[in-house]
């Protein structure tokens, strides 16, 4: 696959995963959190729609959306989907980095088959 393919989907894929990011930094975010303790609805969905990295992340999302539909247009399916799969490597590596999460064993064994896979699924095919 051509880097003029390659580019879009990390793109992609990067503003898919980046915005599971903001979202997250955004919902455990000490004033959302009180607002989700509350447990009032009016107050939960005014926290959600005033809380800027909330309506970041969701922007984020919407424009993977829209960058994911050139790369349909391209693409084939079988070849771009994998490529999605390198979202969950980014938001792992994220969980541990800037949220302190713990990656077990076997969970890191995982994202190294995850990887493994997308790098055969990239890789020029042979006759």
């Amino acid at each position: 696959m051509n880097l003029q393919l390659v580019a879009p989907i990390l793109l992609s894929v990067a503003l898919s995963s980046g915005s599971q990011i903001i979202l997250k930094k955004g919902m455990v975010d000490p004033a959302m959190q009180s607002s989700l303790q509350s447990g009032n609805m009016l107050t939960i969905a005014l926290a959600i729609i005033s809380s800027p990295l909330v309506i970041g992340g969701l922007f984020c999302f919407g424009l993977s959306a829209i960058v994911w539909l050139f790369v349909l247009s391209k693409v084939p399916l079988s070849s771009a989907y994998p490529f999605v799969a390198l979202g969950i490597v980014v938001t792992v590596a994220a969980g541990m980095t800037m949220f302190g999460e713990t990656i077990s064993v076997a969970k890191a064994i995982g994202v190294g088959f995850i990887v493994l896979g997308i790098l055969c699924v990239a890789a020029p095919a042979t006759a």
